[in-house]
């Protein structure tokens, strides 16, 4: 009894000693079998465990970051990941207080349980997005638009394919991140939208141009008459684009007018002509034209149905708008002005075109009251209108053109009507000054088919003669006015120069197509000038004046050279 007694006192005695210590344990150090990520920190004091804690996180963990296809393996660190070693310890300390005395008793008796803590860590969200962005920066791309064009091969409208555009949500990876900063793999969501065109949408649009892009023939009513566009120039007078079809109206335009010059028979007026060496009168005669207003507004409708290959266009009569018994008899026109110019030193090719241009003028006759248009009585300048290759002056150069030497009788036909008095129309010069029209700087006019016209009007009371005598060996064109003469004295001064502009240096340009070491000049100096010619013309007892002005650009000499050997 004794023995009971005296065992249960000293188990009492050892629990109360227990009890004390573990009431008595020093705050300052953390309870056994704590630790922290892993490292034992248990029964160390605040900075002994703050130094197990550094030596032992000191590695960044690695972090793979996934967008798309792409990947990236860097450090935590970099994606603003941070080790919070002091919030650790509040942790550690904090659960050191909250052990129970029984836990207290089995940490005194090396027993006490394990207890691991996570290690505490916090993540900077700017330094996050900042490093995704830097990284899917290549990956972010705007939606680039599907995009229709023309094969020059097939000679069909095709589309070539766009791309979806594609933004990383970044803001979607650094809210995950920061919810669980302890991941190894991040994914940045790529979100994908399309782009306006796709290739579907056009598709529909090429299969329509590709089906308007065929032949087309145009007649005209009451005549035998018709005129055709090829496939390519149907495909010319619109564009396939991205909201549909779209018309060019300036080309349908020029279509149309292409077409009504085979189709219209336009009327005659009564004119000259040479029979047996005498100047005889040869009678009017009624035309057949398409009736412009309706016939385009059919035309430009049907040409744009792919369903519809032809067309019958509305015509109507065109009277003539001078009768033989309007024309005076030849033996009553006078010689009312002459214009001349020379032509030495041409070659064969601008010698056929001058003489073409000449005979196409001869015998044109413009009624009182009306304007004399070079291109309309020419016709088109044109190989099927008898016109050659030669030079001309297009896009800042002289070049192999069609028609080269016209020019040389619209200046000398310029020469004669603006001597006669009749006022200008229209007027367009040279770019540089060209020896053809020298010694009379300046008193000259270029055409271009189409563009360039020679315009004057016919303001004497009657209608005029255009007669035209080339002299191919002598290089003489002389042009002449005849009708009633006008009670008028006209006088064309000299021309004043009123500035000059020294010509710049020659130009070399290699032509691959010359054998090495040869030069070929091609183009030819020419100083610019700025000059005027005065015409003064009396008529009435009135005196009244008027100027062509005249600006000649400077211009270059130009040679060719072969390659270097």
């Amino acid at each position: 009894m004794k023995r009971w007694a005296g065992g249960l006192l000293a188990a009492t005695l050892v629990g109360g000693a227990l009890a004390v210590g573990v009431a008595s344990q020093p705050g300052g150090t953390l309870a056994p079998g704590l630790r922290i990520a892993g490292v034992e920190v248990g029964g160390l004091t605040r900075q002994q465990a703050q130094a197990a804690l550094d030596t032992r996180v000191a590695a960044v963990p690695q972090v793979t970051v996934q967008a798309g296809t792409r990947r990236w393996t860097l450090g935590a660190d970099r994606l603003g990941w941070q080790a919070d070693t002091a919030r650790s310890l509040d942790a550690a300390f904090e659960a050191t207080g909250d052990r129970s005395l029984l836990q207290k008793v089995q940490g005194l008796m090396g027993q006490a349980p394990v207890q691991d803590l996570p290690l505490s860590v916090t993540v900077d969200a700017a330094q996050t997005r900042a490093t995704l962005n830097t990284l899917t920066a290549a990956l972010n791309t705007q939606p680039k638009n599907a995009a229709i064009y023309f094969d020059k091969t097939t000679k069909k409208y095709a589309v070539k394919p766009g791309n979806p555009g594609r933004q990383a949500d970044v803001t979607a990876a650094v809210n995950t991140y920061a919810a669980n900063p302890a991941l190894t793999t991040l994914a940045v969501p790529v979100k994908e939208w399309a782009a306006k065109y796709t290739a579907a949408a056009l598709q529909a649009h090429v299969d329509r141009g590709n089906a308007l892009s065929r032949p087309f023939i145009a007649s005209l009513d009451g005549t035998d008459r018709t005129g055709a566009l090829s496939a390519l120039e149907v495909a010319n007078l619109f564009w396939v684009r991205e909201t549909g079809i779209v018309p060019d109206e300036q080309t349908l335009k020029a279509a149309f007018g292409r077409l009504t010059e085979v189709l219209d028979r336009p009327a005659q007026n009564a004119r000259y002509a040479m029979q047996g060496g005498k100047l005889v009168k040869v009678r009017e005669k009624a035309g057949r034209v398409t009736d412009r207003a309706a016939a385009y507004t059919l035309f430009r409708k049907v040409v744009l149905d792919p369903a519809q290959k032809t067309v019958l266009l509305p015509s109507k009569v065109q009277q003539p708008t001078l009768t033989l018994a309007e024309l005076p008899a030849a033996d009553q026109l006078e010689l009312i002005a002459v214009g001349k110019s020379t032509y030495y030193r041409s070659s064969a090719a601008r010698r056929t075109n001058v003489a073409n241009a000449a005979a196409k003028i001869n015998g044109a006759v413009v009624p009182a009251g009306e304007v004399f248009s070079f291109l309309n009585t020419l016709g088109g300048i044109t190989p099927q209108n008898g016109f050659v290759g030669g030079l001309i002056i297009s896009g800042g150069r002289t070049v192999d053109g069609l028609g080269g030497g016209v020019c040389q009788v619209s200046t000398t036909v310029f020469r004669a009507l603006y001597n006669a008095g009749l006022p200008v129309v229209e007027r367009n010069q040279h770019s540089y000054r060209v020896g053809y029209y020298e010694p009379q700087v300046g008193f000259e006019a270029a055409v271009y088919d189409p563009g360039l016209d020679l315009k004057l009007k016919n303001d004497t009371s009657g209608p005029i003669l255009i007669k035209t005598v080339n002299n191919d060996a002598a290089s003489t064109l002389e042009v002449q006015v005849w009708g009633i003469r006008p009670a008028r004295t006209v006088t064309v001064s000299p021309a004043v120069i009123t500035s000059r502009i020294p010509h710049p240096g020659p130009q070399y340009v290699v032509n691959p197509a010359l054998r090495p070491g040869t030069v070929r000049q091609v183009d030819w100096a020419a100083d610019g000038y700025s000059l005027y010619i005065t015409r003064t013309i009396k008529e009435g007892g009135v005196v009244r004046t008027d100027q062509v002005k005249t600006v000649y650009k400077p211009w270059r000499a130009v040679y060719e050279t072969g390659p270097r050997g």
